[in-house]
């Protein structure tokens, strides 16, 4: 059932809320629910063990991964940095692709190799998530710089922590996207910590002000914000698309559990009343289901019903995921440069088998 299946045909087809269409409205409450249902499986699952390693939930960030990255068209692409998972599925990754590379199976988005933080899809303009603080900003670049180089008519979107802005190839990067124009927009999901610790113990300078040194312009929006978000990007896309080079967005927003599965949720660095807080008050769900609710562009029932499609797609998934095979042990050898041929020189010892999804 989708989500059009849901709107009660005795309202007027053309309720709008701020420019976006009743239809739309309800697309995106069914996008963050299930970026969020999604994510409350992966947390069971890892507690009983069936998925291991490192792994980084978005709960509590998704009306970022919705607003950023929902304006971009198919032939866009994003990039990212290891807490990925509702940012593949927004960018058109198959849920399930991504649920079985959790798992490990041959399924998966990246042929079981990668898990929690290394999804990869090239299909769907997703090029991956990445373990190492800042290195897609340098990322990034090259894939500007090869929409230019072609004339190709898209963008590329950098999703970076608040972190990853003191690292030097983050100013490198940015740099180089400044001089040469290049169509790339910085996003910066500023949740207030790297890891364990408060983004104002490391930097004396505000987020915003970070790319001023370059010329590149800043954009600061609410991030808990759906709505405000998917406005902002979608301006931005359309400025650096038609050749306004490179933006840098503070994205502010929160995340509702720890750094990693392995953080507890307040930890030593932030208290307990001030998570217990955020949660309350800033949920991005909530505040959107506020905001259809007052505008009489959703019912109790109808969120009742998306959020039960949803439990079903995300169950779905997860036995997908369970029923899928491991990889054989031969791909393990598969695109590593282990061997030499007679000149010596290393070459790629395996073949591209093929991935779920592309």
């Amino acid at each position: 059932m989708s989500e059009v299946d849901t709107v009660d045909r005795d309202r007027p087809a053309t309720q709008e809320l701020h420019g976006f269409s009743r239809e739309r409205l309800h697309e995106l409450m069914r996008a963050m629910l299930l970026y969020r249902r999604f994510e409350e499986k992966i947390e069971e699952a890892y507690a009983i063990g069936k998925i291991g390693g490192f792994c980084h939930v978005h709960i509590g960030q998704e009306a970022t991964a919705a607003g950023t990255i929902l304006p971009l068209r198919r032939e866009d692409y994003v990039i990212s940095a290891y807490r990925a998972h509702t940012q593949a599925i927004a960018k058109g990754v198959e849920p399930r692709a991504v649920m079985a590379e959790l798992y490990g199976k041959a399924t998966g988005c990246s042929g079981g190799l990668g898990g929690s933080m290394h999804l990869f899809n090239k299909a769907v303009g997703f090029m991956g998530g990445h373990g190492i603080v800042g290195a897609q900003a340098a990322l990034a670049v090259g894939i500007a710089f090869g929409i230019k180089y072609r004339d190709e008519d898209s963008v590329v979107v950098c999703f970076l922590g608040d972190a990853a802005v003191n690292q030097g190839a983050f100013h490198e990067a940015m740099n180089m996207a400044a001089i040469w124009n290049l169509p790339v927009i910085y996003a910066v999901e500023n949740n207030g910590y790297g890891m364990g610790t408060e983004f104002t113990r490391v930097s004396t300078t505000e987020m915003a002000r970070k790319s001023a040194s370059h010329g590149v312009p800043a954009t600061v929006v609410n991030g808990q914000d759906v709505l405000e978000t998917y406005r902002t990007f979608d301006e931005l896309v359309e400025r650096t698309r038609t050749g306004g080079g490179p933006q840098f967005v503070d994205v502010r927003t929160y995340r509702f559990r720890g750094h990693s599965m392995s953080d507890p949720v307040s930890g030593t660095y932030r208290s307990k009343q001030e998570v217990e807080r955020k949660v309350d008050c800033e949920d991005p769900i909530t505040l959107f289901r506020d905001q259809l609710f007052e505008a009489d562009l959703m019912s109790q029932d109808e969120l009742e019903a998306l959020d039960a499609e949803v439990m079903v797609e995300v169950d779905a998934v997860e036995a997908f995921a369970e029923s899928s095979p491991e990889p054989e042990e031969s791909a393990i050898y598969d695109f590593v440069y282990s061997q030499q041929n007679e000149h010596g020189r290393l070459f790629m010892d395996g073949h591209d088998r093929g991935q779920a999804n592309g």
